[in-house]
């Protein structure tokens, strides 16, 4: 690497050092919103071949968002503005730039087909589940993700995140870590043990790591939270439907607990939201229930 490169990548370093501080200490962010913020501000940098940014116009700011464009979904691009709109506060504040930029990334809009989560059929999950090929270890240790997450609408990163010491096999209990440092004890359903135990006794290699599901391959550390997704996605796919993340899961939580007659106040205490206004757009899905649970709008006299 010439010496012109590596003072190239030592200026972007410092500056997202900078960055990562500012994300956690003065936002006060998740780790993995401050892995995603970095991951755009070093692709944003990088393409400008630096790390300084005092000579930066509006106009390469808004450059910048119509080329990520291209091949990405809004989400993703509606993420890189968000990141780059933190970037460019923290710059401002940093004294990297002599005025605040941030107004100058162009609004992303995003057009959602529809507003009503989408959870799995009966047929569909058996098809995923099927999926699994039990006798190899792999397919122990993906089955046991697919059903805890089905039954207890757990996050990717709660799995990945879930250790040895979180299962209490004598009172049949699991602690998830949740966001914000939220910890839960949740009831452990019997197909959900019987699967991890499966998978402890007859599929898990020999490890020093604490995490309950660990990779398959050496080093035999725990999953990332990007693993868990990707492993949801490559049964889908396996079992003949669309291919769908991990998150499709905890939307299939949701709708088959309000099909069963659980109440929102239940889907809620299961999924670990904030407030039941969360929880609230998952009663969308069963319109047949809620015209059986509405009453009529009263007719009065017109005054």
């Amino acid at each position: 690497m010439s010496r012109s490169r590596t003072a190239s990548t030592d200026g972007v370093e410092v500056v997202l050092a900078g960055f990562v501080d500012y994300l956690r200490e003065q936002r006060g962010v998740s780790s993995l919103t401050v892995d995603a913020y970095v991951s755009d501000a070093r692709r944003f940098l990088e393409h400008r071949g630096n790390g300084r940014v005092r000579e930066l116009t509006a106009s390469d700011v808004s450059r910048a968002v119509l080329g990520e464009v291209d091949g990405r979904a809004a989400a993703t691009l509606r993420r890189f503005a968000c990141s780059l709109r933190a970037f460019l506060r923290y710059a401002h504040l940093a004294g990297l730039i002599d005025s605040d930029r941030s107004a100058a990334v162009l609004p992303v809009a995003g057009r959602q087909t529809s507003l009503l989560p989408l959870g799995l059929t009966a047929a569909q999950t058996r098809a995923l589940l099927h999926s699994c090929d039990r006798r190899r270890a792999v397919g122990r240790r993906d089955y046991a993700m697919i059903v805890l997450m089905l039954r207890l609408g757990l996050r990717a990163t709660e799995v990945a995140d879930l250790q040895l010491d979180d299962i209490d096999w004598r009172t049949g209990n699991v602690t998830v870590h949740g966001k914000r440092t939220r910890i839960d004890r949740l009831p452990l359903p019997a197909d959900v043990g019987t699967a991890i135990a499966g998978y402890l006794h007859r599929g898990r290699p020999r490890s020093t790591a604490r995490a309950v599901f660990v990779r398959t391959a050496p080093p035999s550390e725990g999953v990332s939270r990007s693993a868990v997704s990707s492993i949801v996605r490559r049964a889908s796919e396996r079992a003949g439907l669309e291919p769908f993340g991990s998150h499709r899961l905890r939307h299939t939580t949701a709708c088959q607990m309000l099909r069963a007659g659980g109440s929102l106040v239940e889907i809620s205490q299961v999924l670990r939201h904030d407030s039941l206004g969360a929880t609230a757009r998952y009663a969308r899905v069963d319109v047949d229930r809620l015209r059986a649970i509405a009453r009529a709008w009263p007719i009065e006299s017109a005054s």
